[in-house]
């Protein structure tokens, strides 16, 4: 049946996945073979709608995957703020790290995400928090030449 779930989140078929929890809610906590929740995946495809219904249920906003990422790092990572803000309403921890000490804000920093990188501040993200190679956020700006990253986490009280 969780295939099945997996399957609907992959053809962004949001009456299937609607059905499919409906009949079985504990499917939100299922885990495809990489590791992926349903929030995992509807999340990092950038399917707002099927997120939105997914978190109507009670889950582990903080699920990491198979290299420890949580939905809110994938989004980070591709950008897709309106998703970010949903997750970060909804109690996902803006300071979890993943298995190589990232976190969201890591993420949004690495990969010029600056809206993300604000939005993360505004919401506790922890600057100060160092990678497994020692780097923090600003480190990470510096070393992609981020400026607007650069800018906000130098200024950042």
């Amino acid at each position: 049946m969780s295939d099945s779930l997996f399957d609907a989140i992959r053809k962004n078929d949001e009456s299937k996945v609607s059905e499919l929890i409906l009949s079985n809610p504990e499917l939100v906590g299922s885990r495809d073979q990489r590791g992926s929740t349903p929030l995992l995946l509807s999340t990092y495809f950038g399917l707002k709608e099927i997120t939105e219904i997914l978190l109507k249920y009670p889950q582990d906003l903080d699920a990491q995957d198979a290299s420890g990422n949580t939905a809110l790092m994938g989004v980070c990572f591709k950008g897709f703020e309106e998703i970010a803000e949903k997750l970060i309403k909804a109690g996902a921890n803006v300071n979890t790290r993943n298995y190589n000490g990232g976190t969201a804000l890591i993420f949004a920093v690495s990969f010029g995400r600056t809206n993300l990188v604000r939005l993360l501040l505004e919401n506790g993200a922890d600057p100060g928090i160092k990678d497994d190679r020692g780097n923090t956020a600003l480190d990470h700006a510096r070393m992609h030449s981020v400026k607007d990253a650069i800018a906000l986490l130098e200024n950042y009280k």
